[in-house]
């Protein structure tokens, strides 16, 4: 073997890396099996071959509807029943309690599918249709059911702040749901929302803000700005503060009446005089003593007297209509003297 041979055997040899002396360096190892191409944020479907064997302990959720919700539910009870026993979860309907029940069963592999089946059945009990919320077992769907009743206590202003987040025709709210990949539920004190985690977090944030006097479209605005951005891919590890509007809040105070100030009256200790009462007023006229037919018939006399003023006061005013009107005089014209004459 030649010398120049030996030093390309040299070169192509792969270098060991030296690892770093301490505590970071001291349990590091090369993981040939991780790659690039991983998604380490996947979520894997969860098979019955994972979990053979069957639970040890009963878990079960309950939730109370309202009684307009009980003609829908009966009719598609026999759906979420098919649809629960897909995924091993027995479900109970109590018409008479109003109630709906979600228990595990021996059929059961998948531990979190339970809470999903709960999750299930408060969304039944919000008003939300049957195919909507079925998504909810899907994996990657979560739900949020956000309390408004407490956050305003004045009944028109929630009222008002509640139609802010539905909008004109439902524009508001349908722009939410396309921006958040949500399904967006308002009913009543809460509002239902289904969707993938992140999104759940923007309309939470939004309906907070709304209740408190924040309008939605500010948060629109500021979500199409972020769908934007994150197409670029130059500006995905940089900050987006400085692209995303800053919206100030205004107090406006509403304007104050001007109060016109009274002339103060001269302070005197006495109290004023006591107004004669009713039937000081009938003494003092001599009324007091008459018998009733006496009374009747004075009270008759000014009646009609009021009643003779009241007509001639209406005839007055008819003829006023037939007054003519003031007429100005017309100017003569004065002829203007001719050169000839002069």
């Amino acid at each position: 073997m030649s010398a120049e041979e030996a030093n390309t055997i040299q070169d192509e040899a792969p270098v060991e890396v030296p690892q770093k002396k301490g505590k970071q360096g001291k349990y590091r190892r090369d993981k040939p099996w991780d790659t690039d191409d991983i998604d380490h944020w996947k979520v894997e479907e969860f098979k019955p071959e994972y979990n053979p064997a069957p639970f040890t302990e009963e878990s079960s959720f309950a939730t109370l509807f309202p009684k307009y919700r009980e003609n829908y539910l009966k009719e598609v009870w026999g759906h979420v029943t098919r649809a629960l026993d897909k995924v091993g979860v027995a479900c109970v309907l109590d018409l008479v309690e109003g109630s709906m029940t979600v228990k595990t069963t021996r059929k059961t592999y998948d531990p979190y599918m339970i809470l999903k089946a709960r999750d299930l059945i408060k969304l039944l009990a919000r008003s939300v249709p049957l195919p909507q919320a079925l998504k909810i077992l899907e994996d990657g769907i979560a739900s949020d059911i956000v309390k408004i009743g407490n956050i305003v206590r004045n009944k028109e202003r929630f009222v008002k702040r509640r139609q802010r987040l539905l909008g004109p025709n439902g524009s508001t709210l349908k722009a939410m749901e396309l921006l958040t990949q949500c399904y967006i539920m308002v009913q009543g004190n809460t509002v239902s929302a289904m969707g993938p985690y992140k999104g759940l977090k923007e309309v939470r944030r939004i309906i907070i803000d709304c209740m408190n006097n924040i309008h939605p479209i500010y948060h629109i605005k500021e979500l199409m700005i972020k769908r934007e951005l994150a197409k670029d891919p130059k500006l995905a590890e940089e900050n987006w503060e400085r692209f995303l509007p800053h919206f100030k809040k205004k107090n406006t105070k509403p304007q104050k009446k001007k109060v016109s100030k009274k002339d103060k009256k001269d302070y005197t200790p006495f109290p004023p005089a006591q107004t004669p009462s009713k039937i000081d007023l009938q003494l003092e006229s001599g009324e007091y003593f008459m018998k009733p037919k006496e009374k009747e018939a004075r009270a008759m006399e000014r009646k009609k007297e009021e009643q003779k003023e009241n007509s001639l006061k209406r005839q007055a005013e008819r003829e006023l209509a037939y007054v003519p009107p003031v007429e100005d005089a017309p100017k003569k014209k004065k002829k203007k003297s001719s050169s000839s004459d002069e």
